[in-house]
């Protein structure tokens, strides 16, 4: 076994075995190129990423191959997951170099950590010829390398770069349309989603899309949003037997997916379908969620309430086994009911997966349709259905499972508490919010240290846990906060959020630019300190920290908060328009500077009854606090037995009312 043996990371820990001898990133593989001048080969990956594991098969596995690579480099393996900071700054350096990007990474750097060249999947001979030629280049022309790396890591540091705005700035409906207007053009009104293959589900994309065609009324968008979650509901990138998305589709109709399935992107989905179920009635969007929460626990929750990282995508060594049936398969598992299952879910004698000759469920008829095509009444049909869903889950258990990344994010779990509260206060299911507690209590007992602030990672098979975080972990567990709070009325969830988010400002907050920095003040220093500002399969950190900093700005009446996050949209404001589907989460932002952030607040006996039903009306640009006792300024001075809604914005309140619909009055 070589160094990375006693790794946390279930990602390096599949690489403990390689003949290549790999370091984990740290003081000795750095000071070890140094000493010696040697180029730092730096290989980054997760555990779940399919071709980082055919890489290793072909190339890592080799001893060939990793004599090469432990005669001329000092070989770094890092999981992206772990060490995010590494792979933004090695990530841009490719994308500068190739104009792409993606995983495996791999990147040649100067023995000071600065990149000379890089790429992502190489076949093993091409791998070779590269290690080859990459060596004989630093021994012969080192003068040349010294000169490229100070060109490129300049540019790293440029990259994705922004201009700080000073001016005030007031944003309109109009802006909002420009933004729409040019991300329409790259709409799939057929499949829905953006653009052709691969497919990626992006639900902050639609999430904002959808907040933006109830405010804007625009029914043109809200057909498109509707395709999209009908679309990718229906389709194979979905798990029917088991629920939970996969990461993506490779086609552009979302029927076979990229097995691997994220916490994060399911988190996300979560939100995303709930939230859809209060903006219009579909009994498939709750269905969707609730099927999400199920595969959650089932599958990624740890002992403890944590939620773990990924499935892979592979088992026994073959790309969604797990997941795919042959329809002998099903014929034998479900008998009589077989004939109606392989109608609903497209099942063929060949397999709708020529590739592979097997089948991805996925649907193209709602029941509606085929209940009718088939002569079935509607309950007939979903009780069939159900049940055999149901016997081919307990069948599938039985098979090889994919590897579980036991990782346990701070990030991924407040993306996943997010969700969870979301889907509590749209649903009112009990189950949902016990879920959510024991998360929370999880995020407080083991990913908070004595100071109060975050570790990103809690691994409980080792029993480790990192001593740093990034933005990205404050930002999403402050958001899981304050939403746990708006489920609840508890208002320590409130305080913690406030906390974290003064201490992120303290370790993260660069006063002269306006925007967070990734990483902390006192973290290790890399080659660059980066800015995340783009909105990608995860919303920017910093897109998250301004809307926990609006909404805290109102809870707790703090204009130092407010002012932060608006000079955090008014500095990527200039972006927006230009790439819409990139900066969707600011954008939302922006529709509340638009719209306004309406404050409810609620008091009295009856307060958890009427947010209960008041959650069933769809207002996204709203914060909702109340009870029957509590510190918070807006609640002062407005507690009763006598249960009130009170209203306000712009530091204006409306008169108190006695029900919902006077409330809604207000507010439309």
């Amino acid at each position: 076994m070589n160094r990375l043996a006693n790794s946390a990371s279930p990602y390096l820990l599949q690489h403990a075995h390689n003949p290549v001898d790999w370091f984990p990133w740290g003081p000795e593989a750095l000071q070890k190129a140094k000493d010696e001048n040697k180029l730092i080969l730096v290989s980054i990956g997760y555990s779940a990423c399919h071709w980082c594991h055919v890489m290793e098969h072909e190339s890592f596995e080799d001893e060939k191959v990793a004599a090469v690579m432990n005669e001329n480099f000092v070989c770094i393996k890092v999981d992206r997951e772990e060490r995010p900071d590494i792979d933004q700054i090695y990530m841009a350096a490719v994308q500068l170099m190739t104009g792409r990007g993606g995983w495996p990474l791999n990147c040649i750097c100067l023995p000071d950590q600065r990149p000379i060249y890089g790429g992502t999947y190489f076949r093993k001979n091409d791998w070779l010829s590269l290690l080859f030629n990459l060596a004989d280049f630093y021994k012969n022309k080192p003068e040349e390398a010294e000169d490229y790396a100070s060109k490129l890591t300049d540019d790293i540091v440029k990259f994705e770069n922004f201009s700080p705005v000073t001016d005030e700035k007031k944003y309109s409906r109009a802006d909002l349309e420009a933004i729409v207007k040019n991300w329409q053009r790259y709409f799939d009104k057929v499949e829905g989603g953006i653009g052709s293959a691969p497919k990626f589900p992006m639900p902050n994309n639609w999430q904002f899309l959808m907040r933006y065609a109830h405010l804007m009324q625009d029914a043109d968008i809200a057909a498109q949003v509707k395709l999209t979650l009908h679309k990718m509901a229906f389709g194979g990138i979905y798990d029917h037997v088991g629920g939970g998305f996969a990461r993506y589709s490779v086609d552009g109709r979302w029927h076979v997916p990229h097995f691997e399935k994220m916490l994060y992107d399911n988190a996300q989905l979560l939100s995303l379908y709930t939230e859809a179920a209060v903006w219009s009635y579909d009994p498939l969007y709750q269905q969707i969620a609730g099927e999400i929460i199920q595969f959650v626990k089932r599958e990624l929750t740890s002992p403890n309430g944590g939620f773990y990282s990924a499935l892979d995508a592979d088992s026994e060594g073959v790309e969604g086994k797990f997941y795919t049936f042959t329809k002998a398969e099903i014929e034998t598992v479900l008998g009589d009911d077989a004939a109606v299952f392989c109608i609903y879910y497209n099942i063929t004698d060949d397999g709708n997966w020529a590739e592979e000759e097997t089948n991805v469920l996925f649907r193209k008829d709602t029941d509606v349709q085929l209940a009718e095509k088939l002569g079935n009444s509607m309950p007939e049909l979903r009780s069939a259905i159900s049940a055999a869903r149901e016997k081919l889950l307990n069948y599938r258990s039985n098979r090889v499972r994919p590897g579980l990344d036991f990782k346990i994010l701070a990030s991924w779990n407040g993306l996943t508490l997010k969700g969870l509260c979301d889907a509590y206060r749209a649903f009112d299911q009990q189950e949902y919010l016990e879920i959510a507690l024991t998360n929370a209590a999880f995020i407080l007992n083991d990913l908070v240290d004595p100071a109060g602030r975050l570790r990103r990672i809690y691994s409980e098979k080792s029993q480790l846990t990192q001593s740093f975080a990034f933005l990205d972990d404050y930002a999403n567990v402050i958001d899981a906060f304050i939403a746990l709070y708006e489920g609840t009325f508890d208002e320590q969830w409130l305080i913690k959020a406030k906390e974290l988010t003064e201490i992120a400002i303290d370790l993260f907050y660069d006063k002269e630019q306006g925007m967070f920095f990734y990483t902390s003040a006192d973290d290790e220093q890399l080659i660059a300190r980066k800015y995340e500002l783009m909105d990608s399969v995860i919303p920017a950190s910093n897109s998250v920290m301004a809307h926990n900093l609006k909404k805290l700005g109102l809870f707790f009446d703090d204009e130092n908060f407010g002012s932060i996050a608006l000079q955090l949209l008014n500095n990527i404001a200039p972006q927006i328009e230009k790439y819409g589907s990139s900066y969707s989460n600011w954008a939302a932002l922006m529709l509340n500077e638009v719209f306004g952030l309406y404050e409810l607040a609620i008091t009295g006996e009856n307060f958890e009854e009427t947010r209960r039903n008041f959650e069933k009306n769809y207002v996204p640009n709203k914060i909702i606090l109340g009870g029957k006792k509590g510190i918070l300024p807006l609640l002062q001075g407005r507690f009763a037995k006598e249960t009130r809604l009170f209203v306000c914005r712009d530091k204006t309140c409306g008169l108190p009312v006695n029900d919902i619909e006077n409330a809604l009055k207000q507010i439309k």
